[in-house]
């Protein structure tokens, strides 16, 4: 499902149509409740990748702090590629949540709007109820998810700064200077590792009220 539902988003986005890539997705059974669900669980892997990449930064950083001979030119190409994907994993999870807010969007206005094509009342009510309590979770969920994408900025910035000082000072007395470093990109990671759990889970707990 996830494949199909990449590769017509690809297709469909190219084309710069937002309505037509919902009618597409309609007619092969998927309406914006199932897009939206696709594009949440997409965004828990994204983060659950960035958990892992940032972990690894930090063990490169650690390793570099603990240098004791050998080629330091090596040590600070791997930190570099590490800050590298460390980068292109917090894009990944920006454009993932970027994609959550689109369909959303989208889905919770067309509900309001069928609001008023019930002609029961007590339905009309209940799916009033499930609406704002749909909202109310994607709400938190949103909240939580923003909350960890702010915690990869300052781990970024901080992994940025100490490349460029290697960049230019590639020697040991370079690595005893960002050895203080090391304490507060720990506690970064740290945090960020945290709010992210608690992304996932709430990410986990919208998936269910969807299915």
């Amino acid at each position: 499902m996830k494949r199909l539902l990449t590769l017509m988003a690809t297709m469909l986005v190219l084309a710069g149509c937002q309505s037509a890539y919902y009618a597409a997705m309609e007619k092969v059974g998927f309406e914006k409740r199932d897009i939206l669900v696709d594009r949440v669980e997409d965004a828990r892997d994204a983060q659950e990748d960035a958990q892992q990449q940032f972990s690894s930064a930090l063990e490169e950083f650690s390793h570099l702090i603990d240098f004791d001979g050998g080629e330091l030119q090596t040590v600070y190409n791997n930190l570099k590629d590490e800050y590298e994907a460390s980068q292109a994993s917090a894009e990944r999870v920006s454009e993932r949540i970027d994609s959550i807010e689109d369909v959303a969007g989208d889905l919770f206005a067309e509900w309001e709007q069928e609001l008023a094509q019930y002609s029961n009342e007590s339905l009309r009510r209940d799916s009033r109820r499930k609406l704002s309590e749909t909202e109310r979770r994607y709400q938190n969920l949103i909240r939580s998810m923003r909350r960890a994408e702010s915690r990869m900025e300052p781990v970024l910035t901080a992994l940025n700064d100490n490349v460029l000082y290697l960049k230019h000072n590639l020697n040991a007395n370079a690595i005893g200077a960002l050895q203080s470093e090391l304490g507060s990109i720990r506690n970064d990671v740290d945090q960020l590792i945290k709010e992210m759990n608690s992304a996932i889970a709430e990410s986990n707990d919208f998936i269910q009220t969807l299915r």
